[in-house]
């Protein structure tokens, strides 16, 4: 397995700190509004990562933290009147709701700032007492030309950094690129007791806290977004590093930009889209799918056309899954069949390519071609004979059927059993689940039409319904409906 390193800048085999085991640990969102889709894209990739690594064997130990202390959240508190504590705390929960829709697994452990005081400002006096930091009237800055490394995560050198970058102007800073780790109260914020005075954590001290705690120091995978690669992430290296005189993290991984126009995605140019409005328009596996249509390395980016493109490919993809089903249901059951070798080998070829994809630093664009591979070879062996009996096709099935379920405990992107319904737009549809409740409505009362032998009323419900780019397929197992659009 290959995972392109960021640190090295190239990719490198896997090999993680202790055989078997994956300590992994990503950057979560400060909680001060809902997430937007730039904020979405690192949380569905990542996810995926640690599903890969389970689904190759690996015992995974996730974190993904909460910043529940910060300046946005302490700014927004007090345009809205709210304790910042009880906002952060308001959005976690707004986070999961989104998170949970787009079938992101929770990390094993959740970790918020507002809870890991202690070890913060341990962290901090470690690095007073080593001579990596200094303290100036109750604020304790890290001094980064003390720490011989710094830069090596993003590839620039400090003055390269420091011409670039948009630092704070304080003379009481031994360098301008120093950067806080502990922040001394102002009126009317957030404060606890430290040995420098009341104050508060700076941003980037929480995650190397945090991370140390739980994973220990040389963990496997550290992973963010690209604007995270400097400053978060170096201060990250320079901190823990200093602190503790032994290597972070072993791979770093970042996703890349998602873009409007090209132009970065993010809510001080006014250009994001929150996830809660994107789900009121597409079902949340489309927005998982189209997160996952393109490398993670790679600019993604957006516009209405392209998730509606999204829907549609995968719509082709449940709807051949609903016609394995169909056919499964259809054959009698023999559970010493050998399956078909006509469909058996090639099943077995597509399992392969799935993993070199995937092994080749997580290539879900790839990996999903290799879905619709699948979804083609089904289609294709349901539609001609291969010679084989109706127990050796019922276990080729079953193997096919088997293997979409193992693809998708990877990617997460379609959920079986369902009606093809992914395509549900235009006025009144905002709310997915109602428009699949009415519809299967009218589909029970056209059966009862057709039970009592109105063919009139039959035709015309599903006449209206095709108008409305709903079509109905009646099957030897029920009635099936899909949308088109």
């Amino acid at each position: 397995m290959l995972i392109y390193n960021t640190l090295t800048r190239r990719k490198e085999e896997f090999v993680p700190r202790e055989p078997g085991k994956v300590a992994m640990y990503v950057c979560g969102p400060t909680t001060y509004n809902y997430i937007h889709l730039g904020n979405a894209r690192p949380i569905v990739f990542f996810d995926t990562v640690r599903r890969y690594l389970k689904y190759r064997g690996y015992n995974v130990f996730y974190v993904q933290n909460f910043t529940d202390i910060d300046d946005k959240i302490i700014n927004r508190a007090r345009e809205v009147g709210e304790e910042p504590l009880n906002l952060a705390a308001r959005f976690v929960n707004e986070y999961f709701k989104d998170a949970d829709a787009l079938n992101v697994l929770r990390a094993d452990i959740h970790p918020k700032v507002s809870r890991h005081l202690d070890e913060i400002i341990n962290m901090v006096q470690a690095l007073v007492d080593k001579g990596y930091a200094y303290v100036v009237d109750g604020d304790v800055y890290y001094e980064v030309r003390k720490f011989d490394g710094y830069g090596k995560l993003s590839g620039r050198t400090l003055e390269d950094m420091q011409a670039g970058a948009r630092v704070d102007v304080d003379v009481r800073k031994r360098d301008p690129m120093d950067f806080a780790l502990w922040k001394s109260a102002k009126p009317g914020e957030p404060a606890w007791d430290s040995p420098w005075g009341k104050g508060r954590p700076g941003w980037h001290i929480e995650c190397s806290a945090m991370a140390l705690k739980y994973l220990g120091t040389n963990f496997d995978i550290h992973g963010g977004g690209f604007d995270l690669i400097f400053p978060h992430h170096e201060n990250e290296i320079a901190q823990s590093e200093a602190a503790t005189g032994e290597p972070f993290a072993r791979y770093w991984m970042h996703n890349g930009f998602i873009t409007v126009n090209q132009e970065k995605m993010s809510k001080s140019l006014g250009n994001f889209f929150l996830v809660r409005e994107i789900l009121a328009k597409f079902q949340p596996e489309v927005v998982r799918f189209y997160l996952l249509s393109t490398h993670y390395r790679s600019p993604l980016d957006f516009d209405d056309e392209k998730l509606t493109a999204a829907a549609r490919g995968l719509e082709r993809i449940k709807t051949s899954l609903g016609l394995l089903e169909e056919a499964i249901a259809g054959q009698e059951g023999d559970a010493g069949a050998r399956p078909d070798p006509a469909l058996s080998l090639r099943l077995d070829e597509l399992r392969s390519e799935f993993e070199r994809a995937m092994d080749d630093d997580f290539n879900t664009a790839l990996a999903i071609g290799i879905v619709f591979d699948l979804a083609r070879e089904v289609n294709t062996y349901l539609q001609k004979d291969s010679g084989a009996g109706a127990a050796e096709k019922g276990a080729a099935l079953k193997k096919a059927r088997d293997l979409f379920k193992d693809f998708n405990g990877v990617l997460g992107i379609f959920k079986t059993g369902e009606n093809s319904n992914i395509l549900l737009r235009g006025p009144g549809r905002g709310d997915a689940g109602l428009v699949e409740d009415l519809i299967n409505l009218i589909v029970e009362i056209r059966q009862e039409a057709r039970k009592k032998k109105d063919w009139t009323t039959a035709d015309r419900i599903r006449d209206r319904l095709k108008e409305m780019n709903i079509i109905l397929e009646d099957t030897p197992t029920g009635v099936r409906w899909k949308t088109q659009g």
